[in-house]
């Protein structure tokens, strides 16, 4: 085990986790499925040559109640700039957090949300 196939998240809103994650970070879309025996869609995204984002879009589901809960914390990002790519995800209408160094490596970093809350934190 030493690459990770896909990440899967459960969307709230197929358009808006679309636009976010299509439109605004720009994943290539691999392929979409609706699945009529459970009313909802399977989105797959690329996000490099060996790593798939699945997005479930899903009615009802609870949520999320704190990034400080059990399970999954945040997605993380290497980007070759983390000012460059604020102000990028900023004139498209995302809003980060300030920038600031990660204590341990030194390396900036900083974090901003998908449509229903995500944390995705971009790290150079």
């Amino acid at each position: 085990m030493n690459t990770i196939h896909h990440i899967a998240i459960i969307c709230s809103d197929k358009e808006a986790a679309l636009h976010f994650y299509h439109d605004l970070i720009g994943f290539p879309i691999i392929r979409e499925n609706y699945r009529p025996e459970r009313d909802d869609w399977k989105i797959d995204l690329r996000i490099n040559e060996n790593t798939e984002l699945e997005l479930f879009i899903m009615k009802g589901h609870p949520e999320r109640p704190s990034p400080e809960a059990y399970g999954l914390r945040h997605l993380a990002f290497r980007v070759p700039s983390v000012d460059e790519t604020v102000a990028e995800l900023e004139g498209k209408g995302i809003e980060c957090e300030p920038v600031r160094t990660d204590t341990f490596t030194g390396e900036k970093m900083t974090f901003f949300h998908d449509p229903d809350g995500l944390p995705i934190e971009i790290h150079e």
